[in-house]
């Protein structure tokens, strides 16, 4: 019996290869699609702004991982643009025509930048928005777009606002120096488990918004009620036990 497959996108990342790792161990067939090739599953090498290669990576995929992105701020017109509106757009339209029924889009607690700093706490996801920067405005873009595929063409889209996920030592250290960071980190075993349920959970065609963190080390910045509630999900981890871990992984 054949297993069945999964894209992500950014599988070679740190998050995609937390995604990677659980859902080989719970059976499924992975297929990474980057840059640069992943060390868990198939690899196919390319880029986002190549359509015709990601219509070619979709073929007989149950679901797709979108985590592929500029991951902050960065110059817009060469960078933003083709990275996080095309790579969208070329993304859905693959998954549209190769027939996947399922998505999770990755976008940001920086959709929510200025209730971070200034409350009020938690935040929800019906809460109006107040992007930082651009890059949280290529978010609300995928957001957008995520809900008119999924009305438009019967699709199951969850769009995920993740927490802080540092990708390096330094990183680390500004998460640590941050009065919130360790209440909107998101460990990589967190990330894994949180991908895997909005790829297995049954959930009905439709466009859901979620977020997804570890536990807060002290004040709950983000309202995960309705992830818990949707995917069956709630986070093990918090702030520093498995900062280690983050960064062997």
């Amino acid at each position: 019996m054949n297993q069945p497959i999964v894209l992500i996108t950014g599988g070679a990342g740190r998050l995609g290869r937390a995604a990677a790792r659980e859902l080989t161990h719970r059976g499924w067939a992975v297929r990474s699609f980057d840059r640069l090739p992943s060390p868990i599953g198939e690899s196919i090498v390319g880029s986002l702004h190549d359509l015709s290669l990601l219509m070619e990576a979709t073929k007989d995929v149950r679901a797709v991982v979108h985590l592929a992105a500029t991951p902050d701020d960065d110059d817009f017109l060469t960078t933003l643009l083709p990275d996080n509106i095309l790579g969208v757009h070329n993304i859905l339209e693959a998954s549209r025509v190769g027939g996947v029924k399922r998505l999770l889009l990755a976008s940001s607690g920086q959709v929510n930048w200025w209730q971070q700093q200034n409350g009020p706490w938690p935040i929800h996801v019906t809460d109006e928005i107040s992007p930082r920067g651009w890059y949280a405005v290529t978010k609300v873009a995928l957001e957008a777009a995520g809900k008119i595929y999924a009305r438009n063409y019967d699709l199951t889209v969850i769009a995920a606002r993740l927490g802080w996920c540092p990708r390096t030592q330094d990183h680390m250290l500004e998460l640590a120096d941050s009065d919130r960071g360790p209440d909107v980190y998101l460990s990589s075993r967190d990330a894994g488990t949180f991908f895997a349920a909005a790829v297995e959970r049954n959930v009905s065609p439709g466009y859901y918004l979620t977020f997804a963190t570890s536990r807060p080390q002290q004040n709950t910045i983000f309202d995960l009620e309705p992830t818990q509630q949707l995917l069956g999900w709630k986070p093990i981890d918090r702030w520093p036990e498995s900062a280690d871990d983050d960064l062997n992984a």
